[in-house]
């Protein structure tokens, strides 16, 4: 397992980081990417030890930042890819400006575009199998009080079909769509909207980052072999599909 790479992208905090570190307790080596070099030297601090980890500073919306990672790492024995870097801004559509627009759509979206094509060109080139895991959001599947963030998750949905289409029969392309997940995102979520998911939910408590991370680790594993191109909703039982 030491000999298997995996990506995670938004490593430095919330869903990222718990990805990162459960990754390393099975085995894994992880390449860690954040914009936030302070939060990669926090992580690589409190993984000391764990396992093997190497950290880089990316911004996921420029795509010569994501070519010249992938540059970098070209030689490592690449498994693993979890798109996992987001924003969310919490605004109604009618409060947003043409600038934040962009960045929410170049994170959310551009980002993902960008590390599928350089590891699928990476893997396929070498006709090796991998995996790639894209985090979307409930968002995407009902709407969201944010139009843009919802949009951009909805995005993510049709990637992962596409990518699963076009990268087979070597790379497994799967999508995680939670809901409300305890994060400090959470804070710019509306109450009222908060309080209509949980409403909802037919199992009382909130995902937590580690839930996510467990059904990434179970995709990214052999027991998935079968998975591609699936939505995995993971949402207490809030939306029923």
């Amino acid at each position: 397992m030491k000999e298997k790479w995996i990506i995670v992208t938004g490593a430095g905090s919330g869903i990222g980081k718990e990805i990162v570190k459960e990754c390393v307790s099975k085995g894994y080596s992880v390449i860690a990417c954040d914009i936030n070099d302070g939060a990669l030297k926090q992580l690589a601090e409190d993984t000391k030890g764990q396992g093997y980890i190497e950290t880089y500073v990316v911004d996921v919306k420029k795509g010569k930042d994501v070519k010249d990672l992938f540059y970098q790492i070209k030689d490592k024995n690449l498994y693993g890819l979890v798109n996992n870097a987001g924003v969310y801004l919490g605004k109604n559509l009618l409060d947003y400006e043409e600038n934040e627009i962009d960045f929410v759509m170049n994170i959310n979206i551009k980002g993902y575009v960008y590390f599928s094509k350089c590891f699928g060109e990476l893997l396929m080139k070498k006709e090796i199998e991998g995996a790639i895991i894209n985090i979307s959001s409930v968002s995407g599947m009902e709407g969201s009080s944010d139009a843009i963030y919802g949009m951009s998750k909805a995005a993510i949905l049709g990637l992962t079909k596409s990518c699963a289409m076009n990268f087979s029969p070597y790379i497994r392309v799967n999508v995680v769509a939670p809901t409300m997940v305890n994060t400090d995102m959470m804070k710019n979520i509306p109450e009222w909207r908060k309080n209509e998911y949980i409403a909802h939910q037919l199992i009382p408590s909130f995902v937590t980052p580690q839930d996510v991370a467990d059904t990434v680790l179970f995709l990214l594993s052999s027991q998935a072999k079968h998975y591609t191109g699936a939505t995995f909703d993971l949402n207490s039982g809030c939306y029923l599909r």
